[in-house]
Protein backbone atom coordinates (compact mmCIF):
# COMPACT_ATOMS: atom_id res chain seq x y z
CA UNK A 1 0.00 0.00 0.00
CA UNK A 2 1.54 3.38 -1.27
CA UNK A 3 0.47 5.28 1.75
CA UNK A 4 1.50 3.28 4.50
CA UNK A 5 5.25 3.18 2.13
CA UNK A 6 5.87 6.91 2.30
CA UNK A 7 4.48 6.86 5.79
CA UNK A 8 7.33 4.17 6.96
CA UNK A 9 9.71 6.67 4.85
CA UNK A 10 8.85 9.58 6.21
CA UNK A 11 9.39 8.09 9.53
CA UNK A 12 12.25 6.37 9.02
CA UNK A 13 13.89 10.13 7.65
CA UNK A 14 12.37 11.56 10.66
CA UNK A 15 13.78 9.36 12.78
CA UNK A 16 16.92 8.57 11.69
CA UNK A 17 18.67 11.81 13.67
CA UNK A 18 16.22 11.07 16.73
CA UNK A 19 17.65 7.56 17.49
CA UNK A 20 21.37 8.87 17.17
CA UNK A 21 23.81 11.58 18.82
CA UNK A 22 24.02 15.07 17.61
CA UNK A 23 26.92 16.52 16.14
CA UNK A 24 29.15 19.50 17.80
CA UNK A 25 27.50 22.79 17.89
CA UNK A 26 30.15 24.34 15.61
CA UNK A 27 29.94 28.08 15.01
CA UNK A 28 28.49 28.47 11.17
CA UNK A 29 26.10 30.03 8.76
CA UNK A 30 22.35 30.63 10.30
CA UNK A 31 19.83 29.30 8.04
CA UNK A 32 16.09 30.63 8.50
CA UNK A 33 13.74 28.31 10.88
CA UNK A 34 10.99 26.45 8.49
CA UNK A 35 8.76 29.26 10.34
CA UNK A 36 10.91 32.35 9.12
CA UNK A 37 11.63 33.51 12.19
CA UNK A 38 14.76 32.28 14.63
CA UNK A 39 17.16 30.81 12.68
CA UNK A 40 19.55 27.21 13.35
CA UNK A 41 23.40 27.29 13.04
CA UNK A 42 24.41 25.14 9.59
CA UNK A 43 27.60 24.51 10.58
CA UNK A 44 27.90 21.99 12.65
CA UNK A 45 29.18 19.07 10.97
CA UNK A 46 30.50 17.30 13.73
CA UNK A 47 34.02 16.47 12.35
CA UNK A 48 32.80 16.08 8.70
CA UNK A 49 35.13 16.52 5.79
CA UNK A 50 35.08 20.19 5.87
CA UNK A 51 33.61 22.74 3.79
CA UNK A 52 31.78 20.40 1.30
CA UNK A 53 30.26 18.83 4.62
CA UNK A 54 28.90 21.89 5.62
CA UNK A 55 27.44 23.05 2.29
CA UNK A 56 25.78 19.05 2.62
CA UNK A 57 24.18 20.02 6.07
CA UNK A 58 23.20 23.52 5.19
CA UNK A 59 21.10 22.40 2.16
CA UNK A 60 19.70 19.32 4.02
CA UNK A 61 18.52 21.56 6.47
CA UNK A 62 16.74 23.85 4.12
CA UNK A 63 15.30 20.29 2.73
CA UNK A 64 13.77 19.58 5.98
CA UNK A 65 12.48 22.90 6.89
CA UNK A 66 10.24 22.65 3.27
CA UNK A 67 9.17 19.21 4.76
CA UNK A 68 7.96 20.64 7.77
CA UNK A 69 6.54 23.91 6.57
CA UNK A 70 4.59 21.43 4.26
CA UNK A 71 3.76 19.26 6.73
CA UNK A 72 2.64 22.44 9.25
CA UNK A 73 0.65 23.50 6.08
CA UNK A 74 -1.34 20.39 6.50
CA UNK A 75 -2.41 20.62 9.97
CA UNK A 76 0.54 18.63 11.18
CA UNK A 77 2.90 20.97 14.08
CA UNK A 78 6.21 19.58 13.76
CA UNK A 79 9.23 21.50 15.30
CA UNK A 80 11.73 23.07 13.15
CA UNK A 81 14.87 21.17 12.31
CA UNK A 82 17.90 21.94 14.85
CA UNK A 83 21.38 21.95 13.89
CA UNK A 84 21.38 19.12 12.18
CA UNK A 85 18.92 18.68 10.73
CA UNK A 86 16.95 16.95 13.16
CA UNK A 87 13.23 16.57 13.12
CA UNK A 88 12.56 15.87 17.46
CA UNK A 89 9.57 14.19 17.58
CA UNK A 90 9.82 13.06 21.49
CA UNK A 91 7.15 11.46 23.04
CA UNK A 92 4.89 11.73 19.64
CA UNK A 93 6.98 9.71 17.24
CA UNK A 94 5.15 6.20 18.50
CA UNK A 95 1.50 7.51 18.11
CA UNK A 96 2.54 9.43 14.29
CA UNK A 97 2.29 6.54 12.01
CA UNK A 98 -1.34 6.05 13.03
CA UNK A 99 -2.09 9.52 13.22
CA UNK A 100 -4.81 9.82 9.87
CA UNK A 101 -3.76 13.50 9.86
CA UNK A 102 0.03 12.48 9.90
CA UNK A 103 -0.66 9.95 7.00
CA UNK A 104 -1.98 12.47 5.06
CA UNK A 105 0.48 15.06 5.45
CA UNK A 106 3.22 12.88 4.56
CA UNK A 107 1.85 11.44 1.67
CA UNK A 108 1.36 15.21 0.07
CA UNK A 109 4.91 16.02 1.81
CA UNK A 110 6.51 12.96 0.47
CA UNK A 111 8.48 15.17 -2.57
CA UNK A 112 9.79 17.53 -0.07
CA UNK A 113 11.37 15.40 2.62
CA UNK A 114 15.06 15.16 1.58
CA UNK A 115 17.53 12.36 1.55
CA UNK A 116 20.35 12.67 4.63
CA UNK A 117 23.30 13.11 2.88
CA UNK A 118 26.64 10.93 3.93
CA UNK A 119 28.44 13.32 5.16
CA UNK A 120 25.41 14.59 7.45
CA UNK A 121 24.63 11.01 8.74
CA UNK A 122 28.07 10.33 9.29
CA UNK A 123 28.73 13.30 10.88
CA UNK A 124 26.29 12.57 13.62
CA UNK A 125 26.60 8.60 13.94
CA UNK A 126 27.04 8.52 17.63
CA UNK A 127 30.50 6.51 19.20
CA UNK A 128 29.87 3.61 20.37
CA UNK A 129 31.86 1.75 23.17
CA UNK A 130 32.53 -1.72 22.50
CA UNK A 131 29.81 -3.23 25.02
CA UNK A 132 26.89 -1.08 22.98
CA UNK A 133 28.50 -2.11 19.11
CA UNK A 134 28.41 -5.90 21.14
CA UNK A 135 24.97 -4.98 22.44
CA UNK A 136 23.72 -3.84 19.29
CA UNK A 137 24.72 -6.88 17.01
CA UNK A 138 23.00 -9.26 19.60
CA UNK A 139 19.57 -7.02 19.18
CA UNK A 140 19.89 -7.46 15.06
CA UNK A 141 20.79 -11.35 15.64
CA UNK A 142 17.52 -11.33 17.98
CA UNK A 143 15.45 -9.54 15.61
CA UNK A 144 16.10 -11.40 12.82
CA UNK A 145 15.64 -14.66 14.35
CA UNK A 146 12.44 -13.54 16.07
CA UNK A 147 10.62 -12.44 12.96
CA UNK A 148 12.69 -9.74 11.15
CA UNK A 149 14.26 -11.36 8.84
CA UNK A 150 15.51 -8.78 6.80
CA UNK A 151 16.24 -6.49 10.03
CA UNK A 152 19.61 -4.85 9.16
CA UNK A 153 23.22 -5.63 10.47
CA UNK A 154 25.05 -2.98 12.11
CA UNK A 155 28.47 -1.90 10.94
CA UNK A 156 31.42 -2.59 12.58
CA UNK A 157 30.70 0.97 14.42
CA UNK A 158 27.99 -0.74 15.92
CA UNK A 159 25.51 1.84 13.99
CA UNK A 160 22.84 1.05 10.95
CA UNK A 161 23.38 2.76 7.66
CA UNK A 162 20.50 4.84 5.99
CA UNK A 163 20.95 3.20 2.39
CA UNK A 164 18.61 7.06 1.75
CA UNK A 165 16.47 5.52 -0.91
CA UNK A 166 13.11 6.73 0.24
CA UNK A 167 11.73 3.59 1.53
CA UNK A 168 12.54 1.50 4.52
CA UNK A 169 15.66 -1.17 4.59
CA UNK A 170 13.60 -3.46 6.56
CA UNK A 171 9.35 -4.00 7.00
CA UNK A 172 8.77 -2.65 10.21
CA UNK A 173 4.96 -3.25 10.39
CA UNK A 174 4.84 -6.84 9.76
CA UNK A 175 3.48 -8.88 12.43
CA UNK A 176 7.29 -10.55 12.87
CA UNK A 177 8.72 -7.32 13.08
CA UNK A 178 6.26 -6.42 15.82
CA UNK A 179 6.88 -10.10 17.26
CA UNK A 180 10.79 -9.69 17.19
CA UNK A 181 10.58 -5.97 18.67
CA UNK A 182 8.91 -7.41 21.82
CA UNK A 183 11.03 -10.41 22.27
CA UNK A 184 14.12 -8.13 21.82
CA UNK A 185 13.25 -4.62 22.83
CA UNK A 186 14.96 -5.46 26.62
CA UNK A 187 18.56 -5.82 25.13
CA UNK A 188 18.63 -2.20 24.22
CA UNK A 189 16.46 -1.06 26.71
CA UNK A 190 12.58 -0.91 25.66
CA UNK A 191 10.01 -2.31 27.00
CA UNK A 192 8.79 -5.91 26.09
CA UNK A 193 5.22 -4.32 26.41
CA UNK A 194 5.59 -0.48 25.63
CA UNK A 195 2.67 1.83 27.06
CA UNK A 196 0.15 3.33 24.60
CA UNK A 197 1.26 7.03 23.78
CA UNK A 198 -0.14 10.08 25.10
CA UNK A 199 -2.26 11.65 23.10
Amino acid sequence: MRTNRVVLAAMASVLAFTLVGCGSDDDGAKVPSAGGDGSVSAGATGGGSGGDAGDELATYIKGQQGWVKCMRDNDVDLPDPDETGKVELGRQARTLKQDPKFMKASDKCADKMPAVPESVEEANRPKLTPEQIKTQREYAECMQKNGAPDFPDPGPDGNTRNNNSGTPEWDQASAGALRAGRTCGPIIGQPANPSAGLG
